[in-house]
């Protein structure tokens, strides 16, 4: 037998709903994704171009000029591959997102296989920002989690250094905080 009335509002009668609903019943906050800057799309097509076109003009030129003309349609198969990889380019860098919530980051990514790695805030040992040469010419900075296991290492490329900077900053204070009560 029930105690109370069927309209009960308090908090035992709410618990007592969420239980019989479910964990559905439980409101989930959607975390806030956040997109790659396409300062990344843009350098990786531009190494694209400049690898496959310099792949292109030695397949086309050099066995026009030693062999038969003919020959020189295979430079054809670099410029397949450069329509190719300029798509895939641009699904893959869709397919990137990272999201902070108040205990974990996330990380999201891939197109064939999706990846969604949660790095606890408690859990980071190290937070890195890194930019090659290429990177830092158009911009752009990486940022790399290290956990004790080195299996949940995680990087997020092609962010604006002073996003980067942030990030790790952030990354960096909520991990102390996190790992001071352990």
């Amino acid at each position: 037998m029930e105690t109370g009335s069927p309209d009960d509002t308090g908090t035992a009668g709410a618990a007592r709903a969420a239980d019989r609903a479910g964990p559905a019943a439980v409101p989930r906050e959607e975390p806030v994704w956040t997109g790659l800057p396409p300062g990344l799309l843009h350098m990786r097509r531009l190494l694209l171009v400049v690898w496959l076109g310099l792949l292109t003009l030695a397949g086309g030129v050099l066995p026009a000029l030693f062999l038969a003309p003919a020959w020189s349609a295979l430079a054809l198969l670099p410029l397949a591959l450069l329509a190719w990889g300029w798509v895939m380019l641009g699904r893959n860098w869709r397919s990137w997102r990272y999201a902070e919530r108040a205990d974990d980051l996330l990380i999201d990514r891939g197109v064939l296989w999706r990846e969604e790695t949660v790095v606890p805030y408690g859990r980071m040992q190290l937070v890195e920002v890194t930019s090659g040469p290429v990177e830092r010419h158009f911009g752009l900075a990486s940022v790399q989690l290290h956990t004790a296991a080195a299996a949940t290492d995680a990087t997020i490329p092609g962010l604006d250094p002073a996003e980067a900077e942030r990030l790790r900053d952030r990354l960096t204070e909520l991990g102390e905080a996190r790992s001071a009560g352990l």
